[in-house]
């Protein structure tokens, strides 16, 4: 007898249906599972063969053939465990088999017949909501209801859910999660106002959050490059439940949901070390994971000690940093994961870090110095909006007992000038300056009069390139809609140019 089974698979944040064909024949007793299966998969067959016999059910001595369809798709992970033992006592009529029809099942057997979480289930219960309801372990279960049109059935072990089948036992689906609930203000244990002064720092930051631009640090060791960066999750909008979910199914394919977070309520702040290999950052592997740069999606990748990063690395980030998207490629199957970030990143101007600092005195040859730059590629620089010197700190400054802004009110400014971007880019899915199109940049880009001779100026004395010149205008339309003005003036384009001290002086 044949008997087929619901199941489900991802590649990248996306899921599709998989069928789990089971016969069970006269032969020699064995247990075969084809359909391209990884090793985790093909070690099934022992956790499934003892699954069924401490639930107390019967495992047939004759060959059963487990189809995995559709079998050109490689197939990985040990979630595939419930579907095949419920198939195996379908065909031996250990349950109704038309009963299985109706829903699609997940989760990994342990040997006593209980059920152990799997990654992705948001991703699975997003893409096949309309299919059918679930039926997932528990630990999986609250993470599936972050869609709210799916139906989950928590289970325990294998027996509830035989029992759930020939309607011995009663599960209630669980209520769905209100996502929008679930977005809390969060207490932040730091704040901008225990920062001592770097003023022109702070409001590039500002700028760089407010409409989404790329920010790079430059300074001398204990200027406060990092003090300033790990604060940045304080002044970040809120997410919308939309953003939730996104960022949610990243982290569960990734398996970095845990028990008690079914989701992500605050946006990613992450910092990878620079010896990360580019498939930890970008992602990859092979069977293709999300890395660092779609972690940090919807919210800041930090990368401290910028040059000493690995050079192919940093070039893997460019398509990114354009794109707002990484796709994996693999002979046989690609994923595509959103990465759209702020980068914030920061470095020291020499290998010794004082080149800069007037009360130290450098060390370095002008060939160390001239190295130490050109690890950072000008396609790099290019994409990185804003580049912000950072100054040592004198002790009058250190030990000023004025009081500073705190997060909360440089927030407020950005949630204003969030809003007036959201009200501009109504049919943009991200509505943020940085990610102005070109046609965009011709309405609510264009400079005035004494803007335009200005930035002309700038082009022809600092040989800007084209991109350059357009992030600037961007950075400027920034500018303008946290003073609450519409038109772009010279003022702001004079401010913008300053944010790109590299065009100035990137040369010792």
């Amino acid at each position: 007898m044949i008997a087929k089974v619901k199941t489900a698979a991802y590649l990248g944040i996306q899921a599709y249906l998989v069928e789990i064909e089971v016969d069970v024949s006269t032969g020699l007793p064995q247990l075969n599972v084809v359909g391209l299966p990884d090793v985790s998969i093909k070690e099934s067959r022992e956790r499934v063969r003892a699954a069924i016999k401490n639930s107390g059910f019967p495992f047939p001595p004759e060959k059963v053939t487990v189809n995995l369809a559709p079998a050109d798709i490689k197939k990985e992970g040990s979630a595939f465990d419930l579907p095949i033992a419920l198939g195996i006592l379908a065909a031996t009529d250990a349950l109704p088999a038309e009963k299985l029809s109706e829903f699609i099942f997940l989760g990994e057997l342990a040997l006593d017949g209980s059920l152990r979480p799997f990654k992705g289930s948001i991703v699975i219960a997003n893409s096949l909501k309309n299919i059918g309801p679930f039926i997932f372990p528990e630990e999986n279960a609250r993470e599936a209801t972050l869609e709210r049109e799916a139906v989950v059935y928590p289970v325990k072990n294998l027996r509830e859910v035989v029992e759930f089948l020939q309607k011995e036992r009663s599960i209630a689906p669980l209520v769905p999660c209100n996502t929008t609930e679930a977005v809390t203000e969060l207490q932040d244990s730091v704040d901008f106002s225990e920062v001592k002064g770097q003023s022109f720092a702070k409001r590039a930051i500002e700028i760089a959050v407010a409409g989404g631009h790329n920010l790079l640090f430059i300074g001398p060791p204990g200027a406060g490059k990092t003090m300033l960066a790990r604060r940045i999750p304080t002044i970040l909008p809120s997410l919308t439940p939309e953003e939730v979910l996104e960022i949610t199914k990243i982290y569960s394919v990734a398996g970095l949901i845990h028990n008690h977070q079914a989701l992500v309520t605050k946006r990613p702040f992450r910092s990878p070390h620079y010896s990360i290999s580019p498939i930890a950052l970008v992602g990859g592997g092979s069977w293709p994971k999300p890395g660092e740069i779609s972690l940090a999606h919807g919210g800041v990748l930090f990368l401290d000690e910028f040059p000493e990063f690995r050079r192919d690395v940093l070039e893997s980030l460019r398509s990114p940093l354009e794109e707002g998207e990484i796709t994996i490629s693999r002979a046989k199957m690609h994923a595509t994961y959103p990465a759209r970030f702020v980068l914030i990143a920061a470095m020291n101007p020499c290998p010794c870090g004082f080149l800069s600092d007037p009360r130290k005195t450098c060390r370095c040859s002008l060939g160390q110095i001239h190295k130490y730059q050109m690890k950072i590629s000008g396609p790099i620089l290019d994409r990185i909006d804003l580049h912000v010197e950072v100054p040592a700190l004198s002790y009058p400054t250190l030990t000023s007992e004025i009081q500073t802004e705190s997060s909360s009110e440089i927030r407020a400014r950005i949630l204003a000038c969030r809003k007036i971007q959201a009200e501009r880019y109504p049919a943009q899915p991200l509505k943020l300056n940085a990610l102005m199109r070109p046609k965009d940049m011709k309405h609510f880009a264009k400079p005035d009069a004494e803007g335009r001779k200005l930035i002309e100026m700038a082009m022809k004395e600092l040989h800007l390139s084209a991109r350059a010149y357009f992030k600037i205008l961007k950075i400027a339309r920034t500018i303008a809609d946290l003073a609450c003005v519409n038109s772009i003036g010279a003022e702001h384009i004079a401010e913008a140019i300053q944010y790109r001290c590299l065009d100035r002086h990137w040369s010792v």
